[in-house]
């Protein structure tokens, strides 16, 4: 079948945005491959801050025994409306602080505030950690530039659809993005709230900032990891993340939680990425300033493909779909190489992948257009003439909802 010449004319932009898009890939692909985890004996005391808000009893039980395993200190900083688990938490050997504040920000202040150990373990409270998470994670610390360390991620707990997918996009961070980041510059963008260990004395620096976030001038709700990773790489401080401390998180199993999670995600990445380059600061982090731009660039360049295809399909020129889908097959999997080392049967799951891509490509532009919007979206709190307030009243039943 011949190809109707508007396909060549439309086609070579296209495929010369393919290779500029690969180019930038491998710009991080390269320094990825090259990364390795600290290894020392280097060791200090940790004590893991947790903000617990109407967290499954079951997840939340497991997840204390496995910080009580990795030998640390607990503080759990629960809030006034979750009574399951302020039962939960009375029966291990763990510190219990009540809050009535609602948000998350003041409740990692009040548990970074009754720590007394050089090391904070950020952790949410549907988060597991493997046996030796305490002591790889201090390894990074050997260097006292060091300011914070993050750790790899993966799903614990479902195997539906989202599920695979999200594991397949949990790998290819870890493995890209952030393997990239701590190689070039040993500043990783975003250490994860679901386990990010910070020195206190630096949290301690810059809790009032921290808590004072505001953008465009609206009181900043969410987005509370990506801020604490930022305001320690503006004071000089660097990032790390090692790839040997693994843990596993809960993650949303229904699409519409799952959207208002990425949609909440992208708005905070957002506001924290131009506001930083914005700054001269992140210009003196090269490689940091040219992930920010390569993905906020990546949430309109992604669109081009599906378009594409679209009108491949609508004018019924099957020879050029099917190769086009061939392709993303193909090159997503090169992409995702460590992640089907790991799990192979992932390779039938690719077309999905590439699917929930483009979903999370128009959820950033929405982000983009509504940046200065406030709400959690999966917890019951927002920002209403510049508070933080509750959603709905404390007593509610409602658990089970991600962070």
């Amino acid at each position: 079948m011949t190809l109707p010449f508007y396909y060549y004319v439309l086609g070579t932009p296209l495929g010369v945005l393919g290779l500029v898009r690969w180019a930038c890939w491998l710009v991080r692909r390269i320094p990825a491959v090259l990364y390795k985890p600290v290894m020392n004996d280097h060791r200090l005391p940790i004590t893991v801050v947790v903000p617990v808000y109407q967290e499954d009893p079951e997840v939340f039980a497991t997840a204390i025994e496995s910080w009580l395993a990795n030998r640390v200190a607990v503080i759990l900083v629960i809030d006034v409306s979750d009574e399951d688990c302020q039962e939960v938490a009375a029966r291990y050997p763990v510190r219990v602080l009540i809050t009535d504040v609602p948000g998350k920000r003041d409740a990692l202040r009040r548990g970074w505030r009754a720590a007394d150990t050089e090391l904070v373990a950020l952790v949410d409270s549907d988060t597991i950690w493997a046996p030796d998470v305490a002591d790889e994670v201090c390894k990074p610390f050997a260097d006292p530039r060091i300011g914070g360390v993050g750790t790899r991620q993966n799903v614990y707990g479902s195997t539906g659809f989202l599920a695979r997918i999200t594991d397949m996009f949990l790998d290819h961070r870890y493995f890209d993005e952030n393997a990239s980041q701590t190689l070039l510059g040993r500043a990783v963008s975003c250490l994860s709230g679901r386990t990010a260990i910070y020195r206190r004395a630096l949290l301690l620096e810059i809790e009032d900032e921290f808590m004072h976030e505001t953008f465009w001038g609206v009181p900043c709700l969410s987005g509370d990891d990506k801020r604490l990773t930022t305001l320690i790489l503006e004071r000089g401080h660097l990032t790390y993340m090692q790839r040997t401390a693994e843990v596993w998180s809960t993650f949303p199993s229904r699409w519409r939680i799952f959207l208002r999670q990425r949609l909440r995600w992208a708005r905070n990445t957002w506001r924290s990425d131009l506001r930083a380059l914005s700054r001269r600061w992140v210009w003196r982090r090269p490689f940091l300033a040219y992930t920010m731009i390569d993905k906020g660039v990546s949430s309109f360049t992604l669109l081009l493909g599906p378009a594409f295809m679209i009108h491949s399909l609508v004018h019924r020129n099957w020879v050029f779909a099917a190769v086009l889908a061939l392709w993303w097959q193909i090159s997503r999997s090169a992409k995702l190489l460590p992640h089907l080392r790991r799990r192979p049967s992932s390779f039938f799951f690719i077309p999905g992948y590439v699917f929930v891509s483009w979903i999370m490509a128009l959820i950033k532009l929405q982000a983009l257009f509504t940046i200065r919007r406030q709400r959690w979206l999966t917890r019951q709190v927002a920002v209403e003439n510049g508070e933080v307030v509750r959603t709905e009243q404390p007593g509610s039943t409602a658990q089970g909802i991600p962070a």
